[in-house]
C-alpha cells in the first residue's frame, strides 16, 4: 500500500478570526490535495499554564499537553502559521513547543518533533507579513530536531487579504499558499518511498 503522509497544521494563535487560522487551512487543503491526511487542531482546545519547572516536577506534563502530544506523535509533518507579535512568535505557541517538548519516561528525546518536516507560514496587517516571527520560530522548530523545508510564505496587509470564506483574494496568494502544504506532503512522499 502506497505511504500516505499525515499532516498536523495549526496556528500559533488563539483569536477566533486568526489571519493565520485562515492561512493554515488553505495550506492543509494544498497538502490533502497532493495526497496528504491532514488534522487541523485548534491551540484553543490544548489550553496548557505558562510553563514552570516546579509545575512540572509537581504534576508532570498538563493533561491538555498529553492529549497534544499524542496528536503529534501520530503525524509526520507539520504546518505552522505564526502570527508576529512584537517582533516575534506567539507566547501560546512557544508555551506550547516549551510544554510538548519536555520528556516522558520511556519515551525518546523530542519525540513529539523529532524527524518531522515542517513548513512556516505567517499572515500579517503589517508590511512583512511576519516575516520575523517565521524567523524567530525556524530556529526553535531545528533545535527541536524539526527539518523545516526552505519555503517561505507570508502575508501582508492580512486584514484586506482574505475573502469571508477565509480564501485570500489574491489567486497567485492562494496558490502560493496552496502550495505551502504541498510541499510538505511531496517532501514526504519522497522521504517515505521506500515504505
Amino acid at each position: 500500500m502506497a505511504y500516505v503522509p499525515k499532516i498536523l497544521a495549526f496556528a500559533g494563535s488563539l483569536r477566533k478570526d486568526s489571519f493565520n487560522k485562515k492561512l493554515v487551512r488553505i495550506a492543509a487543503n494544498g497538502a490533502r490535495a497532493a495526497g496528504a491526511t491532514v488534522t487541523v487542531v485548534e491551540l484553543n482546545d490544548y489550553l496548557m499554564p505558562l510553563y514552570n519547572g516546579d509545575l512540572e516536577s509537581e504534576k508532570g506534563l498538563p493533561e491538555e499537553g498529553k492529549r497534544l502530544k499524542s496528536v503529534f506523535l501520530e503525524h509526520d509533518g507539520l504546518l505552522i502559521a505564526c502570527p508576529e507579535y512584537n517582533s516575534s512568535i506567539t507566547a501560546v505557541l512557544k508555551n506550547t513547543l516549551d510544554w510538548l517538548s519536555r520528556p516522558v519516561s520511556n519515551e525518546p528525546p523530542m519525540a513529539a518533533f523529532a524527524n518531522k518536516v515542517c513548513a512556516v507560514m505567517s499572515a500579517s496587517p503589517g508590511g512583512l507579513g511576519g516575516l520575523r516571527s517565521q524567523a524567530i520560530l525556524r530556529p526553535i522548530l531545528l533545535d527541536l530536531r524539526i527539518l523545516v523545508l526552505p519555503v517561505q510564505f507570508a502575508v501582508s496587509r492580512a486584514h484586506e487579504a482574505f475573502n469571508p470564506d477565509g480564501s485570500l483574494k489574491d489567486a497567485k496568494q492562494q496558490a502560493g499558499a496552496e502550495q505551502v502544504g504541498a510541499a510538505v506532503a511531496d517532501f514526504l512522499k519522497r522521504l517515505n518511498s521506500g515504505r
